[in-house]
């Protein structure tokens, strides 16, 4: 695994860590910690309930905070269908978690340095033709099971909730859900359908993140957090 060049895209907690967005995840970060006392939160799922909601970069950023507190992590890319990671952390996607999946990678040839110390990723790699079955096999749950042996927190970016059954299957293989929801674009009804499909398959919500709030000009975009 080679060190790459810090060139990250939308990654405020690496490159303004004292921004009101930076403390905002690391609230979140300890609002996750916090919430299950007697359970272990290690495979932590971020969705949302349509496109363009902001996931990938709350995924993204609430790892990158994980990492600033001394924790190994592993950020998968599980979005099997339009996948983004890559692109965030300016990594080759030639290889990644459809690669191992199909077996036709092993886990040290998809694990990835970030450019962020103690932040790793595994990229989608190729579009596969079945991404729905992929996430529900035998070999993804074992996998997770590997990961789980070498790392200290997994955070898993899949599909929205409402296209497709990818995020449903992923929940059920998680300690928990972040659900991401941009303000003023999402209706009530959706957020809730949303939810619903989560709570059919035993999901665990750790909470809401509230997207796109804006605050004062001056600071931009800001991330609440609502658990249950």
């Amino acid at each position: 695994m080679s060190q790459q060049p810090n060139k990250q895209r939308h990654l405020i907690t690496v490159t303004n860590p004292r921004s009101p967005v930076s403390e905002a995840f690391r609230a979140l970060r300890t609002n996750i910690d916090f919430s299950s006392i007697d359970e272990q939160i290690q495979v932590i799922m971020v969705t949302s309930s349509g496109p363009e909601e902001g996931k990938s970069t709350v995924t993204a950023n609430l790892a990158a905070a994980y990492a600033q507190a001394d924790k190994k992590v592993l950020l998968i890319d599980g979005d099997l269908r339009k996948p983004t990671a890559h692109k965030t952390f300016s990594l080759s996607n030639r290889y990644g978690l459809s690669s191992l999946l199909s077996q036709q990678a092993d886990l040290n040839e998809v694990i990835q340095e970030s450019g962020v110390p103690n932040l790793y990723l595994m990229t989608s790699g190729p579009i596969p033709p079945n991404p729905a079955e992929m996430m529900a096999s035998n070999r993804m749950s074992t996998v997770l099971q590997e990961l789980r042996q070498q790392f200290d927190v997994i955070m898993f970016d899949t599909p929205p909730l409402l296209a497709v059954t990818d995020a449903q299957i992923v929940a059920s293989k998680s300690d928990g859900v972040i659900m991401v929801v941009s303000y003023g674009k999402v209706k009530r009804d959706i957020a809730v359908k949303a939810k619903a499909n989560l709570d059919r398959v035993g999901a665990k919500m750790l909470g809401v993140v509230l997207n796109n709030v804006k605050r004062k000009a001056s600071e931009g975009y800001y991330y609440y957090y609502y658990g249950n």
